[in-house]
């Protein structure tokens, strides 16, 4: 940890300094906007209700430029950042968020999707396997599928409810319709930050400088399709119809306060995926879903992100580990954050229900919070469902 994230700094931003905002000057997170006067989407930070226009130290029409920077110049950067954003020489005109326009944060080449919660497997295991809900492999690798990256879109994206073959039984036959099982998943995002060549391993001890900032990510997914296509290679179409994403990446950097103990695995993992004994990251996220015609929304989870199996470190390293080619701005999700107990599901799959119908909005939150630390969040992802014929 370095001065970026003394808990005793202010910006000469007031917003920047009330309790409780997602944005203080501890958390810095980048994105890519434009506004009325000036159409050019360009990298900004968010500091309390505005943006930083980053043209000056750092012109870039994307985060990937930044992504790709060694992390010594990442916190070298951030760290000018701070001081410009805390003294009053520095202090210059900013951008009201709610008058610019967000875009996604990246050019995303590459989309994987991982399985990393334990809790998630186990709970949607049970469905469809009671005597042996949790696979033999899961607890060795983490297990992952490659997704749509041409299909994520920005928070506050409509989305189009998809069609898809769809059967009441394993034997089929199916027939062809919307879905009746639209669900959310709960997951945490994270950006590759330089990457690898190809055919070269990132050794797990190198894995965190190859992470370059999480954001809030909802897989849709399409549960009856998804029961159907899955035999015997997994999602397809039930997944590749829309991904959300929130606008602002959280730098690692930001949430070095907040590691925690790297979980126990037992089988204990495979040399390669043996790591620092602090990746773990404490952070909270929620789920919030306002039914058509509610008055207002309804918290449906509310799950942390140190109940996950697999670290974000041992994901890129496993991913890696064939030689597999990573490039600056491809996005990893975590899979599912669930936790044990009522209130911790990250998805209706493992609920039950009711699935998601036309007119519903999910909202997804996230914050980091520790004593002796200031609070960082996350932001928010927002969909809401439309019709086929929309």
């Amino acid at each position: 940890m370095n001065e970026t994230h003394d808990p005793s700094l202010r910006s000469w931003e007031p917003t920047a300094n009330q309790p409780g905002h997602d944005f203080p000057i501890q958390n810095l997170p980048y994105g890519v906007f434009s506004t009325p006067d000036d159409p050019q989407p360009r990298a900004g930070v968010a500091i309390g209700d505005f943006i930083y226009d980053l043209r000056p130290i750092f012109p870039a029409a994307s985060l990937n430029p930044l992504m790709a920077l060694p992390k010594s110049q990442r916190e070298d950067l951030r760290r000018q950042i701070s001081r410009r954003l805390s003294d009053p020489v520095y202090k210059c005109d900013l951008a009201p968020m709610s008058q610019a326009r967000l875009h996604l944060p990246a050019e995303i080449g590459d989309f994987t999707d991982f399985f990393a919660s334990l809790h998630h497997a186990a709970n949607t295991g049970r469905l469809f396997r009671p005597a042996k809900p949790v696979l033999p492999n899961y607890k060795y690798l983490p297990v992952a599928y490659h997704g749509r990256a041409s299909s994520i879109v920005l928070s506050g994206t409509p989305i189009r409810r998809p069609s898809g073959q769809i059967s009441d039984s394993a034997e089929g036959p199916p027939r062809f319709g919307p879905t009746e099982q639209l669900d959310y998943e709960l997951e945490l995002g994270v950006f590759v930050g330089p990457g690898n060549t190809p055919g070269e391993p990132v050794p797990i001890a190198h894995a965190d400088d190859h992470l370059f900032g999480v954001c809030l990510l909802n897989d849709w997914s399409a549960r009856d399709i998804q029961r159907w296509e899955s035999q015997p290679l997994g999602p397809f179409l039930s997944k590749s119809f829309a991904t959300s994403i929130s606008p602002w990446v959280i730098p690692m950097e930001a949430l070095e306060p907040f590691r925690r103990p790297t979980p126990t695995h037992d089988p204990r993992p495979l040399e390669y995926l043996r790591g620092r004994p602090d990746a773990a990251f404490d952070i909270t996220l929620e789920v919030w879903v306002q039914r058509a015609g509610s008055p207002g929304p309804t918290r449906m989870c509310r799950s942390s992100f140190l109940d996950m199996y697999w670290t974000l470190e041992q994901m890129l390293a496993h991913h890696t580990s064939n030689g597999c080619l990573l490039r600056p701005g491809d996005l990893m999700g975590s899979g599912t954050v669930s936790g044990p107990g009522e209130g911790a599901h990250g998805c209706l799959l493992e609920t039950g229900g009711p699935f998601l119908k036309d007119g519903d909005v999910v909202t997804l939150n996230g914050w980091a919070e520790a004593p002796g630390t200031a609070r960082i969040g996350l932001g928010t992802c927002t969909g809401a469902v439309i019709s086929l014929s929309y």
